[in-house]
């Protein structure tokens, strides 16, 4: 195998197929390479770790067509090493040959026969608008569980929903729901549960992008993007049944500037160590924040705000509460309670297809 591009080319397509490539021990060394296969002048570069799969096709110049397996780090830290400018790597026999001006590296290649064959993409497919499945996509992994033992909560539930996909995520202490209407590939009552690491590999592929199509086959989700495609394993289980913890009316309604709500409990964190809680005591004069720290000391800001409801003092863990503001869009946003212990809703006032529930911490 022969061929030869441009560096910048090169470590863009090594570094996209190398995010699947297995970070933890693997019982199967070949998945800690990236697999190069050159037809003509089509260079398809291959990163997986069995659960999920990017693909990255790139138009080089092809002399010698072949196929072989790369160490996926080496040859990642090599390419981002040559001058700008042309790169020819060539196979001769056990060996890779990399060379760009002046420089030349040789390095050993792993066997192209030991790397595992991947599924066929399904043939139900729907085509999206690439920056709003992004922005959906951020919106939702936030929520999702990083903790293993519990799988189920490290997926994002894709569901057909009102004539349209909804994406649901959960942790156990923050729920985010969105809805993209008029678009789905599933029938109605369908649901797939997608790793939400997969998928925030995918909102990396997104950027720049102005479509992804998504196909499902029976156990895995393809999404293509601008030459990559990413393919991984669905969760198989059942996602917790979220729709009753979302109260369907709320009797107090709180409504503050984002930015402002933000930046201020983000001031507020730098008291709130150890998981020490922010409260936002309501009241129908505005919001006031407050953290106390016990023997650090204490702080507190007022915000000019709309509130209809019982006056009331409600807790939040500081890093959810900022993480569910960050993502609700809109120059302003409501948080809905009942009381100090029940599940609070954060919303746009400028959008509906959005919510971020999140449970309230109990203070002395």
């Amino acid at each position: 195998m022969k061929f030869r591009c441009e560096r910048d080319e090169l470590v863009e397509a090594v570094s996209a197929a190398g995010r699947a490539v297995t970070s933890r021990g693997s019982s199967l060394p070949v998945l800690s390479g990236i697999r190069f296969e050159l037809t003509g002048g089509q260079l398809r570069l291959t990163g997986s770790d069995l659960d999920t799969t990017i693909l990255v096709d790139k138009t080089v110049t092809g002399e010698q067509d072949g196929v072989t397996v790369l160490p996926a780090k080496l040859i990642g830290d090599i390419a981002r090493a040559l001058p700008p400018g042309k790169v020819e790597i060539a196979i001769s026999g056990e060996d890779a040959v990399i060379t760009a001006g002046r420089a030349e590296f040789t390095m050993r290649t792993i066997p192209a026969t030991e790397f595992p064959r991947l599924p066929e993409p399904g043939t139900d497919a729907v085509v999206l608008p690439a920056a709003e499945f992004a922005e959906a996509l951020r919106q939702v992994t936030v929520a999702a569980s990083t903790e293993e033992t519990r799988p189920i909560l490290t997926g994002v539930q894709m569901s057909a929903e009102a004539g349209g996909l909804r994406l649901v995520a959960t942790d156990s202490y923050r729920l985010a729901v969105r809805d993209l209407p008029g678009t789905s590939v599933l029938s109605e009552g369908q649901s797939v549960l997608v790793p939400s690491n997969a998928l925030k590999e995918l909102g990396r592929l997104l950027v720049g992008a102005e479509q992804v199509t998504l196909t499902l086959g029976e156990r895995d989700a393809t999404f293509n993007v601008d030459g990559n495609r990413l393919t991984t394993r669905l969760i198989e289980g059942e996602f917790p049944n979220y729709r009753g913890l979302i109260p369907a009316s709320q009797p107090n309604r709180l409504t503050v500037g984002r930015e402002a709500l933000l930046e201020a409990v983000r001031r507020m964190r730098l008291l709130a160590t150890d998981a020490t809680p922010v409260r936002l005591v309501m009241r129908s004069e505005g919001l006031e924040i407050v953290a106390i720290a016990q023997e650090i000391g204490q702080a507190h800001e007022e915000l000019d705000a709309q509130y209809e409801g019982t006056e009331l003092t409600v807790a939040f863990n500081p890093e959810y509460l900022i993480a569910g503001i960050e993502i609700t869009p809109g120059d302003e946003v409501t948080l809905e309670t009942t009381d100090s212990m029940k599940p609070a809703l954060l919303r746009s006032i400028d959008s509906n297809d959005f919510l971020y529930l999140l449970m309230p911490v109990r203070v002395s």
